[in-house]
């Protein structure tokens, strides 16, 4: 008899920590995928702004800088209507600096979130590049 009592407070006590092992991994998943998206978005305004530096003749122009930096983010699970890229700087001659920042709108996969923890959705994640030209 003993054993059931036992087996119904191991149910109790599982029932009371399920939400927050969930939340607790839900939480890590969610954390993960806004790092992942932080170091492409990094990634991919440090492609442009190398493509826009390098010494080639006419230099490319603002627009093909932002073609180069979005094209990076093809393939990496980014949604590309998520990503906004500006570039400063385009087609300069030495010794200016071209500045190429992209702006990622990050949809909360799990939309309580940002409401408990008071996070603005989508979650806005700027990174900036800034090199000299060649």
């Amino acid at each position: 008899m003993q054993k059931l009592n036992e087996r119904g407070a191991a149910a109790a006590e599982f029932a009371l920590l399920l939400p927050v092992l969930l939340t607790l991994l839900f939480g890590i998943i969610e954390f993960g995928m806004i790092m992942y998206g932080r170091e492409v978005v990094t990634n991919a305004s440090r492609e442009g702004a190398r493509a826009g530096i390098v010494l080639v003749t006419p230099k490319p122009t603002a627009g093909e800088i932002e073609t180069i930096a979005t094209t990076y983010l093809t393939g990496t699970g980014i949604n590309l209507s998520d990503v906004t890229v500006t570039v400063a700087g385009a087609g300069g001659a030495r010794p200016a600096s071209l500045t190429v920042t992209a702006t990622y709108r990050y949809p909360w996969l799990i939309p309580y979130i940002p409401t408990v923890l008071g996070l603005p959705s989508p979650l806005p994640i700027t990174m900036t590049t800034a090199m000299r030209h060649e």
